[in-house]
Parts: structure tokens; sequence; C-alpha cells
């Protein structure tokens, strides 16, 4: 795991155009939608980040921290979105410590809990997130669960 290095974007400010194409690439959502949000993140409208792994300085996983993931539980926030790790980066470790590593820094700000939207059983729970309740995904045609992280 030395070649890897997990960094908020407040400290590597200059990444947010690459970052903002990485997660569009990822999640097929425009880029100006992630270049909002990590605008209003650099420039301190906000203080849900933007948080990344580099391997050998390119990013293979990465995750943000908005006020809702397109759901109808608008009451449950901030959550935790685009959790995602490049295939030839899994199994290393890389999500479970962009969570802990989002869970911390929230939880230094004073923000907890914090919640997400996955359709995965089993993978969340191993990083100490709990199952919530099933919330409504915005256009989506079945219910998808949602964790608490406390």
């Amino acid at each position: 795991m030395d070649d890897y290095e997990l960094i908020d974007l407040i400290d590597r400010p200059e990444l947010m155009e690459t970052a903002a194409v990485w997660f569009s690439d990822k999640w097929g959502i425009p880029k100006e939608a992630y270049l909002e949000c990590m605008s209003d993140y650099l420039e301190g409208k906000t203080e849900f980040g933007w948080y990344m792994c580099l391997y050998k300085g390119e990013i293979v996983g990465g995750l943000g921290v908005i006020f809702n993931d397109f759901h109808d539980r608008k009451d449950l926030n901030p959550n935790v979105c685009a959790v995602y790790t490049d295939e030839n980066h899994r199994c290393k470790g890389i999500a479970g410590m962009l969570l802990h590593y989002v869970v911390e820094d929230m939880r230094a700000k004073g923000i907890t809990p914090i919640y997400l939207v996955t359709d995965h059983i089993g993978f969340y729970e191993r990083y100490g997130w709990e199952f919530y309740c099933m919330a409504q995904g915005d256009g989506e045609p079945e219910p998808t669960r949602l964790y608490i992280h406390r």
C-alpha cells in the first residue's frame, strides 16, 4: 500500500478538473455536476468534501459527500456518494480506507451521522455502517438500501 495515498480535495485543489472527469466517467453523471459540488467545497460554501485514493499520482478510488444522493429521504443527510474503486485496484482495502477517512473527517467537522444508499449487502457493514431503512431513488423502479454511520 506504499504507492497509495488518500487525499482530501481541499488539500489538492489542482485535481478538481481531473477528479470531476474521473467521477463522471465512472457514474455517467455530467462532470459539471461534480465540478459544482467540488467548487462549493473548495470555496467553503459547504463542509461536504471529496476524497480520493491516488496510486502513483493517478486517481484509482474516490467518494464524495453531498446533501442528498438522489433519493426521497431528504431528512437523512448528508450522504456519501459516488463510492468507486477502479477494478484493477479492488480487494486492497481502498474503499474501506476512504470510508473510514470520510467518517472521521465528517466527525471532526461535527457532522454525524452520515448516510449512504447502495444495493450492496454485506460490504458496508464491514466498515461500521448499519442498514437503516429503504429509500426510493429518484426515477428508480425499486427502493434501495439506505445505511447510516453513527
